[in-house]
């Protein structure tokens, strides 16, 4: 294959160039809007803007978004249970609860239904997707102190009229996506998506009697609506429901011992409604926008025989207004309330009465203002400055301001600063990590106070031209600052898992470098590290000597890689993915025989993509060397630790003395398995 591209004709080599040098400057002139909530050309965009395009997920084909974005330099999906499968999306080395996930600019995605945010949207739904790291709180309220993972979803105008994509695996994972765009009257378009995901094999690859994968059945519906308007107003209407049905635990499990003490397994019901719009109001020379989202969570779940069940309704509206008041100068101005409501049957939702306990819900009022200014400072430089004012009812008033500095040094380098405040109040479903931990209580010690963080973020990028090759570098620097930040205590008692503010400090601080080259033969390689420091300081009880302790399931080096490789003639590409994950300190419990940190490792994955005018057909294979995490779960034999005196045998996987955990996750258990799958387009004008 190298040489069929070294054998390529030097006029060839120039129109690949050109073809190069033209993706590079569509790549700079595309719009986004997540960095300011306006939207601008990527190239002047006073916040670094990382844009992620649906066919960049297609090197490396996936199931769900939750799994697609193992992609993106600095952002993890991270399983926080061997048992259940639940996860997060950790971005520079903090959890999952400080990301802000939107679709479509809307904050539809929070607290624990985040990874059921971003399982059952369909691929062939998504357009792009947009990554701001570091504070934006400003702009975005509570839970956007890690950044904001945008999903831009197609627009009705512009998507094909029908697409597929029909995929299978070897382990036996059955994927459909289907979406059709179409018309409605003369000034109505629609799109409409469904995705369904099948997968019933029972695989238990280490032998310890689990299941190494959950079970799953998920079915996703989506549509979005958009109206043609007099001077080209907005106006859209986007609505998702998603139901799953998942379980995990000992192979033998069947529904019928679902909540019993017979047979371990940890099955979940979830039931998820989304809609959000977006409506700009009919008041000539003036931009006012009213954007709404509401989302209802409902989860039946058991873990063992521990029952979870909890319902979580979030409304969110925003009133803001855009206005270019000075040639230099635009300013976006506007309103926010956010209410939870939110019960479960735990404690946490009672009125606190030992005597005569009463079933509680928590309401949670949170109405806030900002307001945003962006200054042009001639040709070279740009000015962002903004503050934010939310007040809650147990914390008062919180402040979250911001500044965004841009200097264009020429056409080639670019600096990008940003420093500013971030938040995160209490969200139960977020604190509650019942879900999370499976065989763990949940205790949450305290009224928990809201989080603050101090942020700043610094962003060089630069593109150079050698040759015949383009290569385009990205350089950010981090450090964020915790105080009140709640912390998971896993380790005072192996059957909790205790929440509570930390008393003193936490630091996240690292560098990311991304970089893309372009070759005049057909190869277009990515490559990003990400380096984070996470550690806490804390106070000791006993001795009063203040300690320093690193964050669990945090990596100090992650790293990915693309490689693509076209062969025109035959109308074919290769594609190699990987990622590489660095040790990690993990939870352990008393007398556990795993060691306290991961070792290494890296996933490797290969896809063949042959392509004709409207059909791919694409098969590879994932986890090329065959990965496999060792000893995931602990006392297996014992899962309702019925035996404390360990006569079941097996000392390593039944310490003495210690209890049946799930918890020691630092990669996915899945060997070696093939996939195949076909997409198909139906484009005509509409």
């Amino acid at each position: 294959m190298l040489f069929f591209g070294l054998a390529t004709t030097v006029s060839a080599q120039q129109q690949l160039q050109d073809s190069t040098y033209r993706w590079d400057s569509a790549h700079l002139e595309q719009v986004v809007v997540t960095g300011t909530m306006r939207p601008g050309k990527l190239a002047a965009s006073p916040v670094a803007v990382e844009v992620y395009q649906a066919n960049y997920f297609q090197k490396n084909p996936s199931t769900s978004l939750f799994q697609a974005l193992e992609m993106v330099n600095g952002v993890r999906p991270q399983l926080t249970c061997n048992v259940c499968n639940t996860g997060e999306i950790r971005m520079n080395g903090l959890e999952g609860p400080y990301t802000m996930v939107t679709i479509d600019g809307m904050p539809i995605v929070s607290a624990l239904g985040t990874v059921y945010g971003y399982n059952g949207i369909p691929n062939s739904m998504i357009e792009r997707v947009e990554i701001v790291k570091g504070p934006f709180s400003t702009l975005y309220g509570s839970e956007a102190v890690a950044g904001v993972i945008n999903i831009i979803t197609k627009s009705p105008l512009k998507a094909p009229q029908l697409s597929t994509d029909i995929s299978s695996t070897s382990y036996g994972e059955n994927n459909i996506d289907i979406s059709a765009a179409y018309r409605w009257g003369k000034r109505t378009h629609v799109l409409t998506g469904f995705n369904h995901f099948n997968f019933n094999r029972i695989w238990d690859i280490n032998n310890d009697g689990f299941t190494d994968v959950t079970l799953q059945n998920r079915t996703s519906v989506f549509q979005k609506i958009t109206w043609g308007r007099q001077q080209q107003r907005a106006a859209s209407l986007v609505a998702r429901y998603v139901y799953e049905d998942r379980w995990g635990g000992q192979t033998q499990w069947q529904p019928k011992y679902r909540g019993g003490d017979v047979v371990y397994g940890e099955s979940i019901y979830t039931n998820r409604i989304e809609l959000l719009g977006l409506y700009q109001l009919p008041i000539n020379n003036e931009k006012i926008n009213l954007q709404w989202s509401y989302n209802f969570h409902g989860q039946n779940s058991v873990y063992g025989n521990v029952p979870y069940v909890a319902t979580q309704h979030i409304a969110f509206a925003q009133l803001f207004w855009d206005k270019q008041w000075h040639r230099n100068q635009q300013l976006l101005a506007g309103t926010t309330l956010r209410y939870t409501w939110y019960d479960d049957n735990t404690g946490i939702t009672t009125n606190g009465s030992l005597t005569q306990p009463q079933n509680q819900p928590q309401r949670t009022w949170l109405p806030g203002v900002f307001v945003q200014n962006e200054s042009t400072l001639g040709k070279q430089q740009q000015l962002v400055t903004g503050i934010r004012v939310d007040h809650h009812p147990a914390h008062g008033f919180i402040t979250a301001p911001r500044i965004n500095y841009k200097l264009k040094l020429n056409d080639r380098h670019t600096l990008r600063l940003g420093v500013g405040n971030g938040f995160r109040v209490v969200n139960v479903f977020s604190e509650d990590h019942a879900a999370y931990t499976g065989a763990r209580r949940v205790v949450i010690t305290e009224a928990l106070a809201p989080e603050k963080s101090f942020n700043i973020n610094m962003n060089y990028s630069t593109h150079l031209h050698t040759r015949g090759v383009h290569t385009t570098i990205d350089v950010s620097l981090f450090y964020n600052h915790f105080t009140n930040k709640i912390i998971a205590d896993y380790f005072t008692n192996d059957n909790e898992v205790i929440y509570n503010n930390l008393n003193g400090n936490a630091v996240s601080r690292g560098f990311s470098l991304n970089t893309t080259t372009s070759f005049a033969v057909p190869l277009r390689i990515s490559a990003g590290i990400t380096w984070v420091e996470a550690f806490q300081k804390e106070k000791n009880a006993l001795t009063g000597k203040t300690e320093r302790l690193a964050i669990i399931q945090t990596p100090p080096l992650t790293g990915t890689l693309t490689a693509s490789y076209d062969i025109a003639p035959w109308r074919t590409t290769f594609d190699v993915t990987a990622n590489y994950t660095d040790r990690m300190y993990l939870p352990i419990i008393e007398n556990d025989p795993r060691p306290e940190r991961s070792p290494a490792y890296s996933l490797w994955n290969l896809q063949v993509t042959k392509k004709w005018q409207q059909w791919q057909l694409y098969t590879g294979v994932k986890n090329i060397f065959n990965f496999l995490p060792q000893f995931p779960i602990i006392r297996p034999a014992d899962p309702f630790d019925k035996d404390p005196n360990n006569t079941f045998g097996n000392a390593q996987l039944n310490p003495a003395g210690g209890t049946f955990d799930p918890n020691y996750n630092y990669a996915p258990l899945q060997a070696r398995r093939w996939f195949v799958g076909i997409r198909w387009q139906l484009s005509t004008k509409k």
